[in-house]
């Protein structure tokens, strides 16, 4: 049915992929929206695109690695199709969870009130992800695998303050 659909949808200025690796396409939809709060909190701190595009980097580590532990079977090349990478620069860069995740530094006001203010009825995707995540992790005592998920989900419920990011990053185990 896919290739019907796709047929059916796609224009000249609107490409269709079809992708059959389901679990694979679904964790980036949610996944994303983590790695871009966290994006939003690096925006907040002014710390630039070198930052940024390190959060971005560990963040797409992190969602193949969580995939695979939670989804196995998971495709890597799903990652690279429009649905992964090319989205979660997209929503890195422009989306509601980044900016309200920069003006949740930058105000100090609570998540929930931003959200409020500045989404006009619409809801973030990030902290409550990040929470649905990181009760994933805890039950399988793997926080530490997922530092960056982990550290975004603290800063979301107020545990960490957002520059507790920097050493998040500095010391994640990719660098290692």
């Amino acid at each position: 049915m896919a290739p019907v659909l796709r047929d059916l949808i796609q224009t000249s200025y609107f490409r269709v992929v079809v992708v059959e690796d389901v679990d694979s396409v679904e964790c980036c939809g949610a996944l994303k929206n983590i790695v871009a709060c966290g994006a939003g909190f690096v925006d907040g701190l002014n710390l630039g695109d070198n930052t940024k595009a390190a959060v971005i980097r560990l963040g797409l580590m992190e969602m193949i690695k969580f995939v695979d532990v939670f989804f196995p079977g998971g495709k890597l090349a799903t990652f690279f199709e429009s649905c992964g990478v090319a989205d979660l620069i997209t929503t890195c860069y422009g989306g509601r969870n980044r900016k309200v995740s920069e003006a949740f530094v930058k105000t100090g006001k609570s998540i929930e009130t931003l959200e409020k203010e500045m989404l006009n009825g619409q809801k973030l995707q990030g902290p409550f992800t990040a929470e649905e995540v990181n009760y994933m992790l805890k039950s399988k005592n793997m926080e530490n695998r997922f530092p960056l998920f982990t550290a975004i989900h603290r800063i979301c419920i107020g545990e960490l303050k957002a520059t507790d990011l920097i050493d998040c990053i500095r010391s994640h185990p990719e660098h290692m």
